[in-house]
């Protein structure tokens, strides 16, 4: 079985040092959290995700769900350990405490999903689906909804899903076809077909909300059209407890490449009772809301999976004796050396764990951003973090997502023949984390959504936003000659970004089939820079904090790490650029027959 450590004093440092969380007065309720506290609640679910998760993650992948008579069966093993995680109130986390949530900032839960994608993403993704659920209900549900509703989602007693997908349609939204007909004061029958629909029907929970795209009769066409329903699997009576089965099923489980513990399922609608969730033809502003945590949480799995394969592939690289180094011999009193003296391994197991710890300071500055969104008592600064969230959406679900992939298949290529082999987990590691790529729009919808909506759409505003903060911090340490190898590399990288966003400006406008060739270019350069910020304000913390003589062994290895972040990931910025330059016009020339 794959083993893990969670990364709990890189959380400390993350959250105490890094962002410094435990001093922030002007954000409503984080006086109520210390360290203590938050270092407690990720060693409880460090303890769960090691101990109950991590070993049923195999054998979940193995067994896989079932659908036997209109019910899906989860892997063995999978009830029990969803009760405890119920009954240890690992569900409540950053709830709402009005509906029984902890009401802890998404800056700490980040990090337990964290823990949870990282052991078992299959197993994880049923309380993922279900905060996001309870998030759009309350943001957007009638207090009689959210009186129905929350306090069993949040709980954990009930579970949640969104029903967006339908096989025409995929991602164009626009041409869905479930509808919505009135029926009643405030409900509405709704009839369709839903696909890809994760956490569709299980047996973990004794009800299942679903939150369904449909349309009511008199819908405008196009996404103006489209309104939101919340769906229960079994009707709820005024008391509370649960009615009779509605009409909604679990026709047919997909047969998917990873995450096989989880029930993606196909769903048919047939009449089933729900009720509106928002105004009618609002629906996609209320799922959005849904939607937008779930790409932090989807940009979460592609960390988390990267992580536990990258702990195994070093593990695995230590062991592992094969060959001498190129240098002469290491390890004399073996017959060959580990694996790891080679230069190649060394290569992609530090790129590896460069890319992790930078894309995991990134997902805590992302969820703290959200905080001060909700939580900050200036509504001018509340809007900025806002602003810099969206902004960073694109970035965190598709670039993390892409990078955490290609980790874990170098983690596989670490092993060889053996990362082939499925007792060793990392062929799952690898299946598992496909699906990020592709989950909530997939990453080329992600970098057009970067460059259309948050560059071109608000004329760079967010953008100029980010460069307020990175600019100056900068300057503020550049006559540091011990922080100029931390600096150096990320005003480079930052000058590729700027001449990246002229080129689209420029070209973009004149040509807008240039937007859409160079997008994914540009969210690769964007996410750089970004780990790029986030290492260079690592690198500057440890710098301190070594000189002060504490935890040197930690800081030291924080420095070295920054420092080959900065000579291999941030020079990629130039290259990618000159690609996007020299071959985004030759795409938007092609003809048809030129792919043949």
């Amino acid at each position: 079985m794959p083993i893990y450590q969670a990364p709990l004093r890189d959380y400390q440092f993350i959250l105490a040092e890094l962002l410094n969380i435990y001093e922030r007065d002007d954000l409503q309720g984080f006086d109520e959290i210390d360290a203590e506290l938050s270092d407690a609640i990720l060693q409880g679910v460090a303890d769960f995700t090691t101990e109950i998760m991590l070993p049923l993650n195999s054998p979940g992948d193995t067994q896989g769900c079932r659908l036997v008579d209109g019910q899906v069966r989860t892997p063995e093993g999978f009830k029990d350990a969803y009760q405890q995680y119920v009954d240890n109130g690992w569900a409540t986390l950053t709830s709402d405490p009005e509906y029984g949530g902890q009401g802890l900032p998404e800056c700490i839960g980040v990090f337990a999903t964290e823990m949870k994608t990282a052991t078992n993403m299959a197993f994880a993704m049923y309380p993922g689906l279900t905060h996001g659920a309870y998030a759009a209900i309350h943001s957007h549900g009638s207090d009689a909804l959210k009186a129905k509703y929350l306090e069993k989602l949040v709980s954990g007693e009930w579970t949640g899903t969104m029903n967006l997908t339908e096989a025409h349609a995929g991602t164009d939204l626009a041409l869905l076809r479930t509808k919505a007909k009135p029926v009643g004061e405030d409900t509405y029958a709704i009839s369709g077909e839903k696909i890809f629909i994760s956490s569709g029907d299980h047996d973990l929970a004794d009800n299942i909300v679903h939150l369904v795209l449909a349309r009511l009769p008199d819908a405008p066409a196009g996404v103006k059209g489209i309104s939101l329903f919340a769906v229960p699997k079994y009707l709820v009576n005024d008391d509370g407890t649960l009615g009779c089965r509605n009409g909604v099923e679990a026709s047919a489980l997909e047969h998917k490449m990873g995450i096989h513990g989880n029930s993606t399922c196909v769903m048919v609608f047939d009449g089933a009772i729900g009720e509106l969730v928002g105004e009618p033809h609002q629906g996609l502003r209320a799922m959005f809301t849904m939607m937008n945590e779930a790409r932090l949480g989807v940009g979460v799995q592609g960390l988390g999976v990267s992580e536990i394969a990258y702990q195994n592939a070093l593990s695995y690289a230590r062991e592992r004796l094969q060959g001498r180094a190129l240098s002469g011999v290491k390890a004399s009193e073996s017959p060959a050396d580990p694996i790891l003296v080679h230069g190649d391994v060394r290569r992609m197991l530090m790129a590896q764990k460069a890319f992790n710890q930078g894309a995991r300071a990134l997902m805590g500055q992302q969820a703290l951003w959200l905080d001060e969104s909700h939580r900050h008592q200036d509504k001018a600064k509340a809007t900025i973090a806002a602003k810099l969230a969206a902004l960073f959406t694109p970035v965190v679900k598709g670039f993390v997502t892409d990078q955490g992939f290609k980790a874990c298949v170098d983690a596989q290529q670490v092993y060889g023949g053996h990362g082939y082999i499925h007792e060793w987990g990392m062929e799952q590691f690898v299946r598992d984390s496909r699906i990020a790529m592709i989950y909530e729009g997939t990453n080329g919808v992600q970098a057009l959504d970067l460059v259309g909506r948050k560059l071109l759409g608000d004329k760079g505003e967010a953008l100029g936003l980010w460069s307020e903060l990175v600019k100056p911090f900068v300057a503020n340490h550049l006559e540091d000659e011990a922080l100029k190898p931390y600096l150096m590399p990320l005003m480079e990288a930052t000058v590729d970004l700027e001449k990246a966003t002229q080129y689209i400006v420029a070209n973009g406008m004149k040509n807008p089939d240039i937007i859409g060739a160079a997008s994914m270019g540009y969210l690769q350069i964007l996410g750089i820079v970004a780990l790029g910020w986030m290492w260079a304000r690592m690198a500057v913390k440890a710098q301190q904090a070594k000189a002060a003589g504490e935890d040197e062994a930690f800081y030291a290895n924080k420095l070295v790490t920054a420092k080959f972040y900065m000579s291999y990931w941030a020079p990629q910025t130039r290259s990618i650029r000159y690609q996007m330059e020299r071959s985004c016009e030759l795409l938007t020339q092609l003809q048809d027959s030129d792919f043949d």
